[in-house]
């Protein structure tokens, strides 16, 4: 481990870039979310085009990262690590926007695609300068919606960039399309096959059966947009289809997310990753147990299968009429809120049951593990709040 004096701030893009040159071996340590693990996967490609060696992983909490390497420079990627040499925190952008610049500062051609998914799966505004390179390259968007597959029935029902009646359901995906007049096939509804016209009728209906009703909180208007009109590009066909897959793959599956974001040809082991973990998160989302407090919105998952960090975004986003939300399965949870710092608020709740916890970068998600009962925890997390 370097001797560098170690700093929980963003490493700004040239700094970083310099110290990048000059360590022989880096360590890359991803937040566990979509937009870590593109940004990771960016800084090593500009490493492999340097031709320097790196390790890199990911970790869904800072204790979860093993300290034990003899790398001269660790990097902490995704959120701020006081234990690392220096951070990419993506506190005021994302992690993926500041990892571009890097990659340009230490004289490399980033992956645009990669980038953009990573700042796509951030949730963010496409407005730096990921976004600028995409429209110099003449990326634009295009009517329609942002999957990774090429078939709409299969990549409607596992999005997890919205949650929808049909979604984690194909007949119901395949029956909704049917009800705007397509004829799904038994091997689904090819997207290529559609003109712009129908395109941007399938994005009505994603629109309206994902934030139509009146249940829905006014965020979900806003959170159904990143699926809508997307960027084409990317192994999947669409840059949200990629973040999409990322992100399932970062919470699920770090190996095959690693080995995609370098570059790798897995992309069909990816697709079933994402798939699974889709379907895992609808059904938790439909089939969960929820109570509603002042200010707090809870949702129980009654699997212990549940990924709790979607699970969480998703009911936050299309459920959950208060601005806190906490999702909990057996020994797990995780929280979205609108803009509130729930950094101090998971530290206290774990610590009150003996737990651990993190916020992210900007604060405003977060997860725990835990070894009480769900209930404890709750009223742990009710009391810090």
């Amino acid at each position: 481990m370097s001797a560098t004096a170690r700093s929980e701030d963003d490493a700004a893009a040239g700094e970083l870039a310099g110290r990048l040159r000059e360590a022989g071996f880096v360590r890359l340590v991803g937040a566990a979310t979509g937009d870590g693990l593109a940004a990771s996967g960016v800084l090593a490609r500009a490493l492999t085009d340097l031709d320097r060696p790196f390790q890199i992983s990911l970790a869904t909490l800072p204790a979860d990262a093993e300290r034990a390497t003899d790398a001269d420079l660790t990097v902490a990627v995704g959120r701020a690590d006081p234990t690392a040499d220096c951070s990419l925190s993506a506190a005021a952008r994302p992690a993926s926007e500041t990892a571009f610049e890097v990659a340009r500062e230490l004289g490399t051609e980033p992956d645009l695609a990669l980038a953009l998914a990573g700042v796509t799966a951030d949730g963010r505004a496409l407005d730096g300068s990921a976004a600028e390179a995409a429209a110099d390259a003449d990326i634009e968007r295009r009517p329609g919606v942002a999957v990774p597959t090429s078939d709409l029935v299969d990549g409607l029902a596992h999005s997890t960039l919205v949650h929808a009646p049909f979604s984690g359901d194909a007949d119901a995906t395949a029956a909704a399309l049917a009800d705007l007049g397509f004829d799904p096939s038994d091997d689904g509804l090819d997207a290529s096959a559609l003109d712009d016209d129908e395109r941007r009728r399938v994005a009505s209906l994603v629109a309206l059966r994902a934030a139509g009703d009146d249940d829905v909180p006014p965020r979900g208007g806003r959170a159904v947009e990143r699926a809508l009109r997307p960027f084409a590009g990317g192994p999947f066909g669409t840059i949200g289809g990629y973040a999409d897959v990322l992100d399932a793959l970062a919470r699920d599956e770090p190996g095959t997310g690693v080995a995609l974001a370098l570059g790798h040809d897995v992309q069909a082991v990816a697709l079933d990753a994402w798939r699974s973990h889709a379907r895992r998160a609808h059904d938790a989302v439909a089939d969960a147990t929820t109570g509603r407090y002042d200010g707090l919105f809870v949702a129980r998952a009654e699997t212990e299968e549940a990924p709790v960090g979607t699970m969480a975004r998703l009911v936050h986003d299309y459920r959950s009429p208060e601005p806190v939300t906490l999702a909990v399965a057996d020994g797990a949870a995780a929280v979205a809120s609108d803009e509130r710092d729930l950094e101090s608020v998971l530290a206290t709740a774990a610590e009150g049951v003996d737990g651990t916890a993190a916020a992210d970068a900007t604060g405003t998600t977060g997860r725990a593990r835990f070894d009480v009962e769900t209930g404890a925890f709750i009223t742990a997390f009710r009391e810090a709040l």
